[in-house]
């Protein structure tokens, strides 16, 4: 955190050099706008971290504006919080260690939603092996 913090943020330390994998890294490289709201237990929150609960569910409606997919991964309310302000017609797919998340968002009105009980890890490397290196856009 605070290497990334001296560096100035998540999208300076992927552009620094600092930060050269993972799912921030391919946010920023690929331009994907992303929200990250903090929590009470946060104890040194990343500069890119909105920590005012008003100011992040803005920002997270704001950046849901025409989603037509969302993917939730291992922060359980986080998950909640985005699934509650999603339209039923949003696909949803949650992944998580924990089996509640999961079945708390598939049960919250939309035939959409999928839940996945696993490791956010294995889920990631899995899913990039089914997609190929290219994204799937071969």
């Amino acid at each position: 955190i605070n290497a990334v913090n001296r560096a100035g943020g998540i999208r300076a330390a992927v552009e620094s050099g600092l930060v050269t994998s993972g799912v921030m890294y391919e946010a920023v490289r690929r331009g994907v706008r992303f929200v990250l709201a903090g929590s009470i237990r946060d104890d040194g929150p990343l500069k890119d971290v909105l920590t005012d609960v008003v100011q992040a569910q803005k920002a997270y409606v704001e950046g849901l504006q025409g989603t037509g997919m969302c993917l939730m991964l291992a922060s359980a309310l986080h998950s909640i919080a985005v699934g509650n302000l999603l339209p039923a017609r949003v696909k949803t797919v949650c992944v998580d260690i924990t089996e509640s998340v999961p079945v708390k968002l598939s049960n919250r009105g939309t035939l959409q939603a999928v839940g996945l009980v696993t490791d956010v890890g294995y889920f990631l490397e899995r899913l990039e092996a089914e997609l190929g290196a290219d994204g799937g856009r071969a």
